[in-house]
């Protein structure tokens, strides 16, 4: 097992993570960028550690990331995603687990598309009566 590249993905709203675990010493590059670099915003680095602080996995596995689309937000839930994927790709055992915690389960959530005669999705120009 050891030298073996475990390669999933995760999603959420636009945004895509592709990422890439090795067994190392915790090591999290996002875009060839150490996490403290990319991610300003500490609510954000704890989402990503999520999934490995709850399968006790934290500190075991090197992650090399690439991400595109969404905001930063969006960013951090799909890296969750993907890394929880590769978890369980590495030890069908913690599927349980991390099913129970939803993060297996891709955030559906997106935006309502702008509908033709209003300027947004559900909003109307203000009504005239003369």
């Amino acid at each position: 097992m050891s030298g073996e590249v475990i390669h999933a993905v995760g999603k959420r709203k636009t945004a895509v993570a592709r990422i890439w675990m090795k067994e190392g010493n915790g090591v999290i590059l996002i875009n060839k960028r150490p996490i403290n670099d990319y991610l300003a915003r500490e609510t954000d680095r704890m989402i990503i550690k999520q999934p490995l602080e709850l399968t006790e996995t934290l500190g075991k596995y090197d992650f090399k990331i690439n991400v595109r689309g969404g905001g930063i937000s969006g960013q951090a839930g799909a890296i969750r995603h993907g890394i929880s994927r590769a978890l369980v790709m590495l030890n069908p055992d913690l599927r349980i687990s991390l099913k129970r915690a939803a993060f297996l389960t891709r955030d559906p959530r997106m935006k309502e598309r702008k509908k033709y005669g209003r300027p947004g999705a559900r909003k109307r120009f203000q009504y005239s009566k003369r």
